[in-house]
């Protein structure tokens, strides 16, 4: 099938077909700005569980697209050497055979729409289904294309909250893309009052002005942390994961016994490094070095 066959057959709207048999469960998801230095400080004995925890690193420095990566199915990479960029992309798709339980899984139906969600439910035959804390991933964003739900968690450091909204069917498997806020700024459980939150906002802030119409003044630039209140700030992302981890075990004990999960962030975070604070504008290691773990429950 050319290009132009393959572009006019990716306009239609398919079916949904039959899943092959044993297709696995999916779950992936997002610790928001998650550090991989902070995960491993945190030392999280449930992820123990799906594996080993490695160091990888994001396409991207902040979330929007970030998760355009995630959803094309790139995962956060190791960064290999000697390799050619289009020999590590063939073998990382060749890991959603794994993932999916789909023995011989081939992924050239995938183009040229290049979406992961479009093949699960249009190739593949899954529910496809996200549940987002961040409002630069609302379902308004092009991202929410082809997910049979598209939601906004109530709130955006909630994981526990968002695994109560989960549901899964007996007739096909499940997609889920969850993305959660505890460990992005301010880097609080959502048992913390917010009168005790750090205040400084970033993109999402701004998205939020301007969806109200607010304007924007020089005289509200907030000052640069100094070397005290960053130091404060990186313990913040240390200790809120250990409020991650009830969310964690409580997905553990909700998904069905076919699932697998990959565990992973859109990016990390700078507390001081080069003078840098957060992501976003930034090229600087810390802010691509993201955790990652993945598997079935053991």
């Amino acid at each position: 099938m050319g290009l132009r066959d393959r572009l006019r057959k990716s306009r239609s709207t398919p079916s949904r077909p039959e899943p092959p048999k044993g297709a696995s469960n999916y779950i992936l998801l997002i610790l928001d700005s998650c550090r991989y230095d902070a995960l491993m400080k945190a030392n999280l004995p449930i992820l123990k569980r799906l594996g080993t925890v490695e160091k990888r690193y994001a396409y991207a420095t902040w979330t929007a697209p970030s998760h355009y990566n995630l959803l094309m199915g790139l995962l956060p990479h190791p960064s290999p050497q000697n390799v050619f960029a289009s020999t590590y992309y063939k073998k990382d798709f060749e890991h959603f055979s794994k993932r999916l339980g789909i023995e011989n899984l081939g992924f050239d139906s995938m183009v040229p729409r290049m979406w992961l969600p479009h093949h699960l439910k249009h190739q593949l035959g899954y529910f496809t289904r996200a549940i987002v804390s961040m409002p630069v991933l609302n379902p308004h964003t092009p991202l929410a294309v082809d997910f049979d739900s598209f939601e906004t968690a109530d709130h955006h450091n909630d994981l526990l909250g968002m695994t109560e909204r989960l549901q899964f069917s007996k007739e096909r498997p499940t997609f889920y893309l969850l993305n959660t806020g505890e460990t992005h700024y301010p880097y609080a459980p959502l048992e913390e009052p917010e009168s005790q939150w750090p205040r400084i906002h970033g993109a999402h802030g701004v998205f939020k002005r301007m969806s109200l119409g607010q304007g924007f003044s020089t005289a509200e630039d907030p000052q640069f942390f100094n070397t005290d209140r960053l130091a404060q700030l990186q313990q913040r992302q240390v200790r809120v994961l250990q409020w991650v981890e009830k969310g964690i075990e409580a997905l553990f004990e909700r998904v069905p016994r076919n699932t697998y999960i990959t565990i992973t962030a859109d990016h990390g975070e700078l507390f001081g490094e080069s003078n840098y604070f957060g992501h976003g504008p930034i090229m600087h290691p810390k802010v691509m070095e993201v955790p990652f773990v993945e598997g079935k429950l053991r």
